[in-house]
This record gives structure tokens, sequence and C-alpha cells, in this order.
């Protein structure tokens, strides 16, 4: 079939990627793309906010799929356009993505259908916003209501700073802290059906040991020899099944990717947030460990046939994936600065590491950063050790000038791993 891909960041590399490898992807196509997607993908120009223009080019293409990425075209009702031109699409309808676009929803889902969360208080009003800060004491979790790319949540021990974040935005939701480690755990549903993936670990602090501000994500890698091998299970059965159970009782039903970010905490699993699409940078490292052709589980959820797809296989190795960020991340970031090291990485360590871009472009015959998270550079081994080495090792090839990274991206999981033996 011939699948047009939306977007442009390391999220629609990594599924262009895995298309491109799918042998019954007869043709692909993504828009707008980026540097690295042209190279697996022939890219088109679109607003991918304007439902109307991505239907029109999923009709001229003739395209069999479309998979919408971001979640801002997803709030904005991108796949239910693509839906009305007879066109199967991967994504949720704009209703359905509130899950993502609204922490309110969220929580309110979320209530109907007994899913464990957060207590929490939504507030629209300063004297709100004093009663709930000090009704939940530090450490301190603000969450604009909104989308926000990533970057709308604050998480800190400072009064002042918390009430600053609050009052700038509409509509906050403020909770309790969660304790425990997070994970994040992707699921592709047809509104009925989920299939859940393997769950993966992303690490959203800009520095070294957690520090710094709140990213995008830096970094991430799956498997986690540290979780309960019992843990897909236990969140299927109390989180993503009853969510997509009760946005279908409400007459919303919610097909694609559900992401459930969890922490587990000392009393049983609780969810941070939900998002309508596919994480970045945990796609990068669930997708190169997926071994079950791509396009035919993303078309089985548009077409609703997922109770018939055979159980997914996964490779063994483990997957690492580090983010190479553009000088200032994540402020605003320094732009247009040319990248060099890309061929080597291709020509000395693939297949097992490889390079997926976020933000950036061609300009003339160079490769240049376009905009805060550049590059995700990821690699597979047998163990975190090994995949970290090859990433890392990968990473060191690239120049880029004033970028910056993480070196502890999957550092601790793979040091007590090699301790237990695993």
């Amino acid at each position: 079939m011939k699948v047009l891909v939306i977007g442009g960041g390391a999220r629609e590399h990594a599924l262009c990627r895995s298309l491109s490898l799918d042998p019954d992807v007869t043709a692909l196509y993504c828009a707008p793309g980026n540097a690295g997607i042209a190279e697996v993908a022939e890219l088109r120009p679109v607003d991918a906010l304007d439902g109307a223009a991505v239907a029109r080019l999923a009709t001229e293409l003739d395209a069999g799929l479309v998979v919408v990425g971001p979640e801002a075209p997803l709030v904005a009702g991108v796949a239910d356009a693509v839906r009305a031109a007879g066109i199967p699409c991967f994504g949720p309808s704009g209703e359905a993505a509130q899950l993502e676009g609204s922490k309110a929803f969220a929580k309110d889902v979320m209530a109907g259908a007994g899913v464990p969360t957060a207590r929490s208080y939504v507030c629209t009003t300063a004297e709100e916003i004093d009663a709930a800060l000090d009704a939940f004491g530090a450490p301190y979790v603000v969450k604009d209501d909104g989308l926000a790319a990533g970057k709308g949540v604050v998480v800190t021990d400072d009064l002042a700073l918390a009430r600053a974040h609050a009052l700038a935005c509409d509509r906050v939701v403020i909770e309790e802290f969660l304790d425990g480690p997070e994970v994040s755990l992707f699921a592709v549903t047809d509104g009925t059906t989920v299939v859940p993936l393997q769950p993966a670990q992303d690490f959203k602090r800009a520095l070294d040991g957690d520090e710094g501000p709140n990213t995008g994500g830096m970094g991430a890698y799956s498997p986690l020899p540290w979780a309960d091998p019992k843990l897909v299970d236990e969140v299927l059965e109390t989180v993503l099944q009853p969510t997509v159970d009760e946005l279908r009782r409400r007459g919303t039903p919610f097909s694609g990717l559900l992401y459930a970010g969890l922490a587990i905490t000392s009393r049983g699993v609780r969810v941070i947030e939900f998002n309508a699409r596919f994480g970045d940078p945990e796609t990068q490292v669930v997708l190169a460990r997926l071994k079950t052709p791509l396009a035919g589980l993303l078309l089985a959820s548009a077409n609703g046939t997922l109770d018939v797809l055979p159980p997914l296989n996964w490779l063994d190795d483990a997957a690492v994936t580090v983010v190479i960020a553009s000088h200032n991340y994540p402020d605003t970031p320094r732009t247009g600065d040319r990248i060099d090291g890309l061929a080597d990485v291709a020509s000395q360590d693939a297949p097992h590491a490889y390079v997926l871009h976020a933000g950036t472009k061609n300009d003339g015959d160079a490769v240049v950063s376009a905009g805060g998270r550049v590059l995700s550079v990821t690699a597979t081994g047998k163990n975190l050790t090994k995949a970290r080495e090859r990433a890392y090792a990968a990473l060191g090839r690239i120049r880029l000038d004033g970028a910056q990274h993480r070196t502890d991206i999957a550092r601790k999981a793979a040091d007590d791993a090699d301790s237990a033996g695993n």
C-alpha cells in the first residue's frame, strides 16, 4: 500500500524508517518531513494543521493509509478530515485526542474509568491555585491544561516558581507528586481491542543526573530490566482497556496510539498523563525492537481489525536512543548550524546504530540544525550496555557546533542489569 506520514520530527523519522522496511509498503511519503526522512520517503509540502489540505494530499497520492504523527494536528481534527475523505487514518479523532489536548478532560475520563492517577485540582484563578498548592505541598506538580509540546509541566520544590507557572496558564492542573520511577507504555487500539507495545523509559531533564529544566525528552531505552514482568498485563487491565472502554461509552471512541505515562509508586501504578500519539524519544527505541511489520499493525487500528491480528513479535535486543540538542535548548535554540559526521555513522555503525533526524533541513549540500532537538542517535545490542556503547560511539562521530547531550542515558539500568547478571 501507499502510506503518507504527517509530521517532521524524529518520531516521524522512526515511523518512516520502519515503514520503509515493510515489504507491504509500495510507496512512502512524508509531509513535511525533514532532511533525514528524505532518505527513506518522498517529501511533500503541507500545512500539517490543515485537515482539508492533508486530505487533499492523501487523495492526490492515492494513499491507502495516513499516519498522523504529532499531537497538534490530531487535536485539530486532521484525522477526522482524512477519514471523511474515505482514507484509512491512524490517529484519534479531534474529540478523542482531547485525552492529550486537555489534562482536565483526561482526569475526568480516568475518574469515569476508575483508572488510578494522582489526586488533582483544576484551577483557573489565583485563589484556586494558591489553595491547591497549599493542599499538596512540595514537590509541586503544575501542568498547563492544554498542549505545550512536552514542556508545559513544572515539577519543583520552589513555591514561587510553581505559582508563576500556574498563573501563566489559562487553565492549570495542580496535582500530588507521584514517587517512583516513570514508565512509558504505548498501545495501539482500534477503539475496542487494545494491543500494548513494549515499555520504555525516557529522560525529561536536560542535564545528567536528572538535573536542569524539563525538555521534550533527551533519550530513552527499552526494555526495562528492572520492571515487573507482569507490568504490561497489569497496565492493560487497569489503565489502557478501561480508558478505551470509557471513551467508547462516552461516544468518543479512541483509535490510534494511546500513550500512558506511568509512575510505579509505593502504592502501585499511577497514570501521570495520557498522550494521543507516539512519544518522542520513546518511539525510537520501541520501533527499533519491533519485528512485526508496522504498516499492517497501523492499518488494523485504522480499519478496526486488531482483534484478528497475530501477536506482535519483538527482538530480544535492547535499544537506546540519545538526543543531540541545539545550543541553548530548551530555551530558544540556535539553528542553522552545519551537521557533519552523518555519513560516517552510516558507513561505520550501521545496521546496529543509526541516526534519526528531528530538527534538520537541507541547506545546499549540507544538513543544518532547524530545531531544539536535532538528532536521535539510536542503537541496538544484546543488552543495554552494548546498545549504550554503540549509541555513544555513533554519537561521537557527529559534529554540531554548540550541541549538547546527556551522557547517562540508560546507564543506571544497564549497570543494575549487569550486576544482576541480566
